[in-house]
């Protein structure tokens, strides 16, 4: 039986967690602009897209992205059998999943303090 969608987003979602430290920015407005960054190149990058480097933030979330691409790509073989519509829409799955998990179900409240 394959996976489902839901089920390929768990399994990225749980990687990130287990090995992912950047995932820990301690403001939410840090975490979105993370998570959106890596995320968005990790997904430029297994679609074989170009990738924006213009700023020092773009070059470093592209590093995090290579990264995550290539331990992706080991961990979950079936990354290679799926097409670019499939992968935006387990990318976009992804992307909801951690902003979830990380900015607006966490129950740290020093991501919304405004003297942290």
């Amino acid at each position: 039986m394959e996976d489902t969608l839901s089920d390929k987003v768990e399994q990225l979602v749980d990687y990130i967690m287990k090995w992912c430290l950047w995932q820990f920015h301690s403001r939410a407005w840090d975490r979105e602009r993370q998570n959106e960054g890596i995320l968005s190149k990790t997904q430029q990058l297994l679609c074989g897209e170009p990738v924006t480097l213009e700023t020092p933030a773009d070059k470093c979330y592209w590093v995090d992205a290579v990264i995550l691409v290539e331990d992706f790509k080991a961990a979950y073989p079936w990354l290679a059998s799926m097409d670019k519509r499939d992968i935006k829409s387990l990318m976009q799955g992804l992307k909801e999943r951690i902003n979830f998990l990380t900015i607006t179900g966490s129950l740290n409240e020093e991501l919304t303090d405004p003297k942290y």
